[in-house]
Order: C-alpha cells, then structure tokens, then sequence
C-alpha cells in the first residue's frame, strides 16, 4: 500500500520516505489532498549491450515471407505508369 504525505509532511520527513521507497515501498506526495508527485526508486543499471551477442543463435532459410503475385503486379503497373 502507497504511503500518502503533504508536501510540508513530505519535506519533513524525506530522509525516511527514501529508506522506505528503497525498501519496496512506494511514496505519493500530496498537495492540498490531490496526487502530484511519487517518489519511486532508481532503476537498476541496465547491462551492457554487446554487438553481435545473438551471432549463431538465430538462423534463418532464404525469404522469410515469400513474392507475393498481387504486390509485384502493382509494382510492374506502378512502373508503366498505371496506377496514379
């Protein structure tokens, strides 16, 4: 369940809102008893990307998806100027 505080409550209390934020919990922060803000915590470093990780995993067989007779004939009438 979300802890709500005031934003006066909120500068007050930030030290402990963190701790409890970094423990799982989450923290809204509250003006005049509407949502403005909450403070979550900061993501993990993401790992590094390597180029080329997934070579010789992943393989594949000539064109995946194959000529499509519709499509190449609106390419041949698009090119004799058929189609405007």
């Amino acid at each position: 369940m979300a802890t709500i505080v005031n934003t006066h409550e909120a500068k007050s209390r930030l030290s402990e809102l963190i701790r409890k934020v970094q423990k799982g919990g989450e923290v809204i922060v509250a003006r005049n008893g509407q949502p403005v803000a909450k403070i979550i915590a900061w993501p993990p470093p993401r790992p590094d990307r390597r180029p080329g990780a997934w070579a010789g995993r992943v393989s594949y067989q000539g064109d995946v998806v194959g000529p499509d007779e519709d499509v190449n004939a609106m390419f041949a009438q698009s090119a004799e100027g058929g189609m405007a």
